[in-house]
Order: C-alpha cells, then sequence, then structure tokens
C-alpha cells in the first residue's frame, strides 16, 4: 500500500496512515487503503488494534482540501458515503480499536478518532471540526459522534464555530482517556493493547458489542442484548478454563479464543 503501514505484534496490531508531507490528510486512495487494511486485519490472531498517524506533527489533519474543492453535489454527497462507511467499518470491528492521536486531528481525523473505541492523545494534539468555515458541514460521522462524546452545547460549539481544543481541553471533556508526551504515545497505546489482548478474546469482543448495540436502543433492549452476550460466553473453553483456575486458585491457562 502507498499510505498505509501495518504492522502486527503478537496480538496487537498497529495502523499508521503515512502521508506525513500532507498531514495524513484524507483523500479517496487513503480511504481505499485504509478499508482494504481494516478488511485484511486477521481477526483470528489480531486481539486488538491501534491506529495512528506518521510522524508526531498530525494524526489526521481532516479530508483533503484539493480534492474536495473540485466535487459536485453529487460527488460530494458519495465522498461522505466513502468515508462514513470506511469509519462504520472502523467502529463496528469486532475487536477493539484505540486512537493514537499524535498531533493535529481536524476534521476528518477528528471523525476517524471518535469512530475508535478509546482515544489516547499526545500533548499537541489538537481536535476540531472546523468545516464549517469551508463551506461544508462535517461529512464522515462529525455531527453525530461528537454530539454522543461530549457535552452537547461544547460539541454544537465545535461544530457551528470550528473551535479547536487542544490535548488537555479533550481531557477534561472527556473525549481522550489519556495525554502523554508524543514520545511516550505509541508505548502507551501499546501497553493498553495488550491489557485488552490478555483478556479473553470472546468475552472482550462481546462486551464491545453489547456497548456499542445497547448505545442504540432504549435501557430494557439494552440488558437483553446483554443477557444473551453473557450467556454467549458460557461453554467456551476460555470461560472454563478461567474460572476453574479461579476456583481452583490456580493460575490460568493464556486464553485460546475458544
Amino acid at each position: 500500500m502507498k499510505y498505509i503501514v501495518y504492522e502486527q505484534k503478537g496480538a496487537v496490531a498497529v495502523l499508521t496512515i503515512s502521508r506525513e508531507k500532507a498531514l495524513n490528510a484524507l483523500n479517496s486512495e487513503v480511504l481505499t487503503e485504509l478499508e482494504a487494511a481494516v478488511d485484511a486485519v486477521d481477526l483470528e490472531t489480531v486481539r486488538c488494534l491501534i491506529i495512528t498517524g506518521a510522524g508526531e506533527r498530525s494524526f489526521v489533519a481532516g479530508a483533503d482540501i484539493g480534492e474536495m474543492s473540485k466535487l459536485t453535489k453529487a460527488e460530494g454527497e458519495a465522498f461522505g458515503k466513502k468515508g462514513n462507511d470506511v469509519f462504520r467499518k472502523i467502529e463496528t470491528l469486532p475487536i477493539p480499536v484505540i486512537a493514537a492521536v499524535n498531533g493535529f486531528a481536524l476534521g476528518g481525523g477528528c471523525e476517524l478518532s471518535m469512530s475508535c473505541d478509546i482515544r489516547l492523545a499526545s500533548e499537541n494534539a489538537v481536535f476540531g471540526q472546523p468545516e464549517t468555515g469551508l463551506g461544508i458541514t462535517p461529512g464522515f460521522g462529525g455531527t453525530q459522534r461528537l454530539a454522543r462524546l461530549i457535552p452537547v452545547g461544547k460539541a454544537k460549539e465545535m461544530l457551528y464555530a470550528g473551535t479547536k481544543i487542544k490535548a488537555a481541553e479533550a481531557l477534561s471533556l472527556g473525549l481522550v482517556n489519556a495525554v502523554y508526551p508524543s514520545e511516550e504515545l505509541l508505548p502507551a497505546a501499546e501497553k493498553l493493547a495488550g491489557k485488552i489482548a490478555a483478556n479473553a478474546p470472546i468475552a472482550v469482543r462481546a462486551t464491545k458489542k453489547a456497548v456499542n448495540d445497547g448505545l442504540q436502543v432504549d435501557i430494557d433492549a439494552a440488558i437483553a442484548i446483554e443477557e444473551k452476550l453473557f450467556g454467549s460466553c458460557f461453554e467456551t473453553e476460555d470461560q472454563r478454563n478461567a474460572m476453574n483456575a479461579f476456583v481452583a486458585k490456580e493460575k490460568p491457562a493464556p486464553f485460546v479464543n475458544k
């Protein structure tokens, strides 16, 4: 691939968007490669995926304005669908996804980070949805996810006025889980991914599905979703081995995803 670097380290994979000269901006080619890379993740062996950007200046600075400036109304809608389809694929990936946000996360970059389960940021990270200043709305889910992740009033300020926020404010709003010096960001993401990967993969996947699906329905329906996914974990090899080891006060064997 031209713009995607993918590396698997044991049960953790790191996907890097590598278009550093353009601050990793998303054009159609990058989105196509990103989708192909996500589709190619080996879900049998990868238990957590990290997404980051090349360099220390930018996670993803946004969608490619040069490309967007030439789009017709129909082409604009199609471009928005393309980005939304890729980001929904990331959001609904069975395994957890961590965004390691190293620098600018603007427009499509902010939207990409919000499609991930967990966001960790470098101290120089900047988040924002500046699209209205360019005569458009956010098109890759920004109007929907931002208002679900932070207080609605603050989300509307960022969306209407194009207000950007730095890492510390993003942390205070709950948009990110933690902030690190740039050189510590990826190691911190890999450490967290390792903790996730060490737990029972079937249970982790079921938990992600329970959270995501449950948020879309009322509490009674959500509890029913949880009950079924809870039950689905029983009689797995991992559940039996872990619980038997706990009862016997023994160290459990590594989880085998069965």
